[in-house]
């Protein structure tokens, strides 16, 4: 996947630069020259905006999201400023007139955006819609046809070993044309919680890991009264049961902390904080786990699990985890292993199979079971 990225980033720059890559891997000559009319395509048809509006409007659109303060046209100005420097290292600035041209072509049918823009007090900009973000406009026409010719081209790859990540990017691709073609209608339903809080913090939180800066977040967890602010360096995006968390480490006392998404209620940049890069494996850290939950130095268990064998096969095919091991098969049932620590969503993940799984080890984890279903069981008693 990250190849072909990789080329696809290079030949938009240069198409000699994605064909010269391309030749220094170990692709098929078939894939090459797939892989070179895709760029043709791509070059051939440039999106209607440049690079440097579009990051001129992605940043407005962030900061007219931020219903926690108050947009004058010289705060979007700076805004777009520093986006421009930190993105293009682009120092002039930008002008007055080039924020309102934005600002009204964001307000246009020209780019399909309509943005419910409005001015409060003559002064103040934001969103009437507070749900509103450009990420979510309809893509136009000639969207549609580009990205339906890289689609046709993409779909040849997904056959070869070294394309098997396209797999699934692929068929959400074509999902998404087919949906916009056919007003709405679609015969591929993902997993989707549209309602959820704080998607919008997404791609800000991804960029700030990705430049590695330090952030202040005001945050309030379910259990307290009043939010609290904490300055804080992230480090990876983590995604569990359609619920987002931000991973990284509070600076006050460097612990690792897990943070909600949905809890989160504004954050900002801290230029002048210095960041301080992680030291442990970040890719490494949720691979013992089921969920999020997890103690500083908490260690893994050996988790022995019975299945009963009519449902034996869901559980073999969907692995509860990825250290999952069968031990042995019985008349009655299949009896395997995982290797996780032991957290709340490993006791809901077992507590949700109910009489179909038997957990013979450890002991301290079957005397918690039981007093789970026990608690349960109280609340149906007539």
């Amino acid at each position: 996947m990250f190849l072909l990225f990789k080329l696809l980033y290079f030949s938009s720059i240069n198409f000699k630069a994605g064909r010269d890559i391309l030749l220094t891997t170990q692709i098929q000559c078939v894939d090459i020259y797939k892989f070179l009319y895709l760029t043709r395509i791509l070059n051939q048809n440039p999106m209607p905006i440049n690079k440097l509006a579009l990051v001129r409007y992605k940043t407005i659109d962030h900061c007219l999201q931020n219903r926690f303060r108050k947009w004058t046209l010289e705060d979007l100005m700076e805004a777009c400023s520093d986006a421009l420097y930190e993105y293009e290292g682009i120092s002039k600035g930008i002008s007055k007139r080039a924020i309102q041209l934005d600002l009204q072509n964001m307000r246009s049918e020209k780019l399909g955006y309509n943005a419910p823009i409005i001015v409060i007090d003559k002064k103040y900009y934001c969103y009437e819609d507070k749900n509103y973000s450009i990420t979510n406009s309809p893509l136009t026409q000639q969207d549609l046809g580009t990205l339906t010719e890289v689609l046709d081209v993409l779909k040849q790859f997904t056959g070869f070993g070294y394309f098997q990540e396209l797999n699934g990017m692929v068929t959400r691709l074509e999902d998404k044309l087919y949906k916009q073609k056919h007003k709405g209608k679609s015969y591929i339903d993902f997993e989707k919680n549209e309602l959820l809080k704080g998607l919008n913090y997404i791609d800000p939180l991804h960029k700030a890991i990705i430049h590695k800066k330090t952030i202040e977040i005001t945050y309030q967890s379910f259990k307290a009264k009043l939010p609290q602010q904490i300055v804080f360096y992230p480090y990876m995006l983590k995604e569990y049961r359609n619920r987002w968390f931000l991973m990284g480490v509070n600076r006050k006392g460097k612990a690792v902390m897990i943070l909600a998404l949905d809890r989160i209620e504004q954050f900002k940049e801290l230029p002048s904080e210095k960041y301080h890069k992680p030291e442990f494996d970040v890719s490494t850290y949720f691979s013992d786990v089921i969920g999020v939950s997890k103690m500083p130095n908490q260690k893994t268990q050996t988790i022995v699990l019975k299945i009963i064998k009519a449902h034996a096969p869901y559980v073999i095919t969907k692995p509860i985890h990825a250290s999952q091991k069968i031990l042995k098969e019985e008349e009655d049932g299949t009896i395997f292993s995982i290797d996780v620590i032991w957290n709340f969503e490993l006791e809901r993940e077992l507590l949700g199979f109910g009489e179909q799984i038997k957990i013979l080890s450890p002991k301290r984890l079957v005397g918690k079971i039981q007093a789970r279903f026990k608690e349960s069981l109280n609340h149906y008693r007539i």
